[in-house]
């Protein structure tokens, strides 16, 4: 897109995505993601009801009567936002493609995080890294963040969770949260998602198209991976082949969800059919619902049942 068009597209998407942070995220983020501890504030003299264990007794000496320490919430997080840019991301039979609702779920995410004063960055992968923009505050690099996702074209047609995972690990020195938004079509996936896990709070957005899901009906037909560019004929209408299909997308489903089960980690699955909205949303409510076990959100469709769901898994969280 030209310059023009991209501030356009930019524009448009920042004033959807604030509503939605204005009416309906912005509490659920700030009560979901409650900062990593706490951080010093000042002394006051003691008062009745006051805890024995806050008294500062060196300044209670020097005073000559008792003071209190006081403490605040450490709000401020690190959120940092990993979007799959490869070839089979940039795929959609609905109004949208998949990345094009990972760029809209991640103009939400980083407007709520700032709104929040959260630092917020941006790293964009294919096999390769594309694109990576370091955690950040205030609403000019939040604009910055929806700019660069909207204009960055990827060089790489593949996925390496491997190099993305690498380059992670270098831009967040500290435990931070990051939303991995992929359709997790990839062969190295289990050992970097894995490491990433150990150090930081990692929530996978799996994006999902109503046609990878279900072979459509339409006889002989020519398809083309987008990602290695092999070409396979088939009979789509053949019942041995419909069935195949059919048997290994649960396959992948049912390895997707135990593998995101071992590690801990919690799951929205967002279909380029029914938006991101109502499946976030669920997921914030039901993380701050149980937090100690993982999560899984998504259209029910996706989830081997027909509107919204919410799955539970009882996994320990780092």
């Amino acid at each position: 897109m030209a310059p023009a068009d991209v501030l356009r597209q930019v524009r448009r998407i920042e004033v959807r995505t604030r509503r939605l942070v204005d009416s309906r995220f912005a509490g659920e983020y700030r009560s979901l993601f409650k900062g990593q501890g706490m951080e010093f504030a000042e002394v006051r003299e003691y008062q009745p009801g006051d805890e024995v264990r806050s008294i500062d007794w060196n300044v209670s000496a020097r005073m000559g009567k008792p003071f209190v320490k006081r403490y605040v919430e450490e709000r401020e997080l690190t959120v940092m936002l990993a979007v799959d840019l490869s070839g089979s991301a940039r795929f959609g039979t609905r109004a949208r493609f998949k990345h094009d609702l990972a760029i809209e779920l991640a103009g939400v995410l980083s407007l709520a995080a700032v709104r929040n004063n959260d630092r917020v960055g941006l790293m964009l992968f294919s096999d390769q890294v594309e694109h990576a923009l370091p955690a950040r505050k205030s609403r000019k690099h939040a604009l910055r963040l929806i700019r660069d996702l909207l204009s960055v074209q990827p060089k790489g047609r593949g996925t390496s969770f491997t190099v993305a995972v690498d380059r992670l690990m270098r831009l967040l020195p500290h435990r931070s949260v990051v939303f991995l938004a992929s359709d997790f079509i990839a062969a190295d996936v289990e050992k970097p998602l894995a490491r990433l896990a150990q150090r930081h709070d990692v929530i996978a957005v799996t994006l999902e198209d109503p046609a990878e899901r279900v072979l459509p009906n339409v006889g002989a037909a020519r398809l083309e991976d987008p990602e290695t560019g092999e070409v396979v004929e088939i009979d789509t209408s053949h019942p041995a082949v419909r069935s195949a299909f059919a048997q290994r997308i649960a396959a992948d489903d049912e390895a997707r969800r135990k593998l995101f089960g071992r590690l801990g980690l919690d799951e929205i699955i967002v279909h380029t059919e029914h938006g991101y909205v109502d499946a976030l949303l669920a997921f914030f409510r039901a993380r701050s619902r149980r937090p100690h076990g993982a999560v899984r959100t998504g259209p029910r469709g996706a989830m081997g049942d027909a509107a919204l769901a919410v799955e539970s898994r009882a996994v320990p969280r780092r």
